[in-house]
């Protein structure tokens, strides 16, 4: 359980981020409106607080997220941009997925 919750935090926490990042660009590169600065702010300070429900150490948490931010950024790519994904893309993704696993769920010393 610990796990799907762990990985489910994880997912959340990167579209909290992709998505406070992507309503600047469409304002800034699509011509969009500025209020979308107002959600994109509401969508990181909620990135950063999510970041702190993480039971585990900061460094190790932010080293983890990277691999499922990887996953989610490429899902994004593909399901809101409608870039179609290449094999490196899956394969880059599944490599990024093993390094957080191997960081997240590894056995800790004490």
């Amino acid at each position: 359980m610990f796990e799907v919750k762990t990985i489910a935090l994880f997912i959340i926490t990167a579209l909290a981020e992709i998505i406070g990042c992507y309503l600047p660009y469409l304002w800034l590169k699509e011509d969009k409106s500025i209020l979308l600065l107002i959600p994109a702010a509401i969508s990181l300070a909620l990135f950063a607080w999510l970041l702190t429900l993480h039971p585990v150490a900061a460094g190790r948490v932010y080293a983890a997220y990277g691999g499922v931010y990887v996953c989610v950024a490429l899902l994004w790519l593909w399901v809101v941009d409608g870039v179609k994904l290449t094999v490196w893309d899956v394969v880059g993704a599944a490599v990024a997925l093993l390094g957080m696993a191997i960081i997240i769920f590894a056995p800790k010393s004490a």
